[in-house]
């Protein structure tokens, strides 16, 4: 009875670690976008599905009008873009939360 338990509880832990894991990697990338630099929003076909949230987002965001060359620090364009993001309510890839200092992974 006990080994069942234990296992139920490292089954639970694995599986808890696993839903709070971020999609982005330590050095900044989305399935292989650097996720900084000039960015365009698009209806869809998106290279990003991004939701915007106040609480435990993957990634914070600063937008910047000029050089956007740290980890969160966006450029939004119409043309020229490094990637596309689409704004979603739900079933995003990302979430984001918007600050004004500190942008970068959580």
């Amino acid at each position: 009875m006990r080994r069942i338990i234990v296992s139920v509880l490292a089954l639970l832990v694995l599986m808890m670690a696993t839903a709070i894991a971020s999609p982005i990697n330590d050095d900044g990338y989305f399935k292989g976008i650097r996720l900084c630099g000039k960015v365009r929003i698009v209806e869809s076909f998106p290279d990003i599905k991004v939701q915007v949230v106040s609480m435990f987002p993957d990634l914070k965001v600063k937008v910047v009008e000029h050089f956007p060359d740290k980890i969160g620090e966006w450029q939004f364009v119409e043309h020229g873009e490094d990637f596309t993001v689409q704004f979603v309510d739900a079933f995003p890839d990302i979430k984001i939360k918007y600050v004004s200092a500190f942008p970068g992974l959580k």
